[in-house]
């Protein structure tokens, strides 16, 4: 039996194998050369050794019309190439395929991290090694300058597949204007879920030894094979087609990649070579420097360096940036002020719900001792009537979360406050969502909302769906909406905010429920920035932020 689907499948799966690397060398990712090779290499990783290349006389004239020991003894030789014509070829299903064909093979387990695995080293075995990377990417920036060199390394991080543009176009995304202007939300739908069989296996998964690579973000994961949920210390990504560029900050190793799953254009990572915790200092404010120094067309920012207030992976010194202008940089400076001693440095409170500060400078050396300056107050500074508390159980509380861009010839650092205090009567963190929006945002507000995109979870796909089904059926009757809402699983959650919704917008209908409620969801992140910022718009709050520009 496994003799004849051997012979039934092989023919479909070979003309995958030639499409995948026919796509290869169309995206500039192999060379025509390596077609051959590449065919070959496929065919190990999905555990088969044949038949040949429906076209192998195409590649291996590929190969002779490019191959330099053609004309051997010839002082001049001529090549004319024609890259293969891939037009209408569909990525996603055909790698899907091999995969499937892979774990039929029993190449790696029948989940969809083993399919991913199998996947991601075909990738691998389609695209540039690092080194060819990194020379190609060093090529560029010199002859052509910055932008270049990202745009085709962001367009081959893309083609090999390792950010996953079909698994980002999923998300469901839209801007909605708000007392602070037009915020930008996403639901992510892009990470894949977990498979039942992955959670079952990694109850039982061992924990001996070191783990390797010590977490996601570590340099080592290029080329990484990747764990299954079973495996010892449990599931972790295939990293096969993941390439790192080695960039200088701070008179440092770091490494540049790009985000498998984008939230914003070109969204990067710019991470340390050594593993070591988060940190935010002058030292790493001026590697974000370094950083809009080699990328000038990015922004680049670091989560904060404490829990409640910082990122989701704090183990590990890293930033993140990207090409996309946020609701943050475009709003506007509020009140001006100067900061003693840093007479090249023009200071502002950015209008923004979030205590921020903008600060910018064409004296890079200032400027960053003025950031730090504020920095060292900040983390000092205890003002109980607004409920900023330095230290309590020797534990701090204070930090910021910094960003960093270029205008013109001057450099921008935006300095968010931020506190992780909590309290009984809010656990989770004083400047944190409070309760009242949990139904749309209860996680940690890192370094991408701060500047005003959020990140929502998939859960609110379906619940959404079912409020704006409600609003519609029972429009004109407050009783039953609240009654329907109230007996809905999928609803109940958010029941209070609904009848508001229905309560301001009587006109709702069919034809305009969904911006409606998108529009109420931008309100309640913009409500969820105002909870994570330390000084409220209002008096108390104004008076509270001048006492401490005053002390600085």
């Amino acid at each position: 039996m496994a003799v004849e689907t051997d012979t039934r499948t092989a023919p479909a799966l070979v003309e995958d194998v030639e499409a995948l690397v026919r796509y290869a060398v169309a995206s500039g990712m192999l060379a025509p050369e390596d077609e051959t090779w590449a065919y070959n290499a496929v065919l190990e990783c999905v555990g088969t050794t044949g038949p040949g290349a429906p076209h192998a006389n195409m590649m291996l004239a590929d190969q002779y019309t490019l191959a330099p020991t053609r004309d051997l003894g010839v002082d001049e030789s001529v090549t004319m190439f024609e890259l293969p014509d891939c037009e209408g070829f569909d990525l996603e299903a055909t790698i899907e395929r091999v995969a499937a064909a892979g774990v039929a093979a029993g190449r790696d387990e029948d989940t969809p991290s083993g399919r991913d695995r199998i996947a991601t080293r075909v990738m691998d075995i389609l695209m540039p090694r690092p080194s060819e990377v990194s020379n190609m990417f060093a090529e560029l920036y010199d002859e052509e300058g910055p932008e270049a060199a990202t745009d085709w390394f962001y367009r081959l991080c893309c083609d090999a597949r390792y950010v996953r543009t079909a698994a980002i176009a999923k998300n469901i995304a839209w801007t909605s204007p708000t007392s602070w202007g037009d915020l930008e939300i996403t639901i992510n739908l892009s990470k894949p879920e977990k498979d039942p069989k992955a959670i079952a296996a990694a109850g039982a998964a061992p924990a001996t030894g070191d783990v390797y690579p010590a977490c996601q973000l570590c340099m080592e994961n290029e080329g990484y094979r990747g764990r299954g949920a079973g495996e010892a210390h449990g599931s972790h990504p295939a990293r096969q087609n993941l390439r790192i560029v080695p960039v200088t900050l701070g008179d440092e190793h770091w490494g540049l990649q790009y985000s498998p799953y984008a939230y914003f254009n070109e969204h990067c990572i710019a991470m340390s070579a050594e593993h070591r915790l988060m940190h935010v200092d002058r030292e790493n404010m001026g590697r974000l420097l370094d950083f809009v120094d080699l990328f000038p067309h990015y922004f680049v920012g670091s989560n904060a360096d404490l829990p409640i207030v910082g990122g989701s992976i704090l183990a590990h010194d890293h930033f993140q940036g990207g090409r996309h202008v946020f609701p943050m940089m475009k709003a506007p400076v509020e009140d001006a002020f100067e900061l003693a001693g840093y007479p090249a440095v023009s200071c502002g409170v950015v209008r923004w719900p979030l205590s921020v500060l903008k600060l910018t400078s064409t004296d890079r050396e200032q400027l960053l001792d003025a950031a730090a300056h504020v920095l060292d107050v900040w983390r000092g500074w205890t003002d109980e009537a607004v409920g900023v508390i330095a230290e309590s159980d020797r534990e701090a509380h204070n930090t910021i979360t910094p960003v960093a861009c270029r205008e013109g010839d001057g450099y921008v650092l935006y300095l968010a406050l931020r506190c992780n205090i909590a309290t009984e009567e809010h656990p989770l963190g004083v400047f944190h969502p409070h309760a009242e929006w949990h139904h749309i945002k209860k996680e940690n507000i890192g370094l991408i909302e701060v500047m005003g995109l959020a990140i929502l979870p998939p859960r609110l796909v379906e619940e959404l769906g079912a409020v704006e089904r409600m609003l519609v059926e029972h429009a004109g009757e407050p009783e039953a909406l609240a009654a329907a809402l109230d007996a809905d699983p999928l609803t109940a959650s958010h029941a209070a905010w609904a009848r508001g919704l229905a309560a301001t917008h009587p006109e709702v209908s069919a034809e305009n429920v969904e911006e409606i409620v998108r529009g109420g969801v931008s309100d309640v992140f913009g409500h969820v920035l105002e909870d994570a910022g330390v000084y409220k718009w209002d008096a108390a709050g104004r008076a509270g932020l001048k006492r401490f520009i005053d002390a600085l």
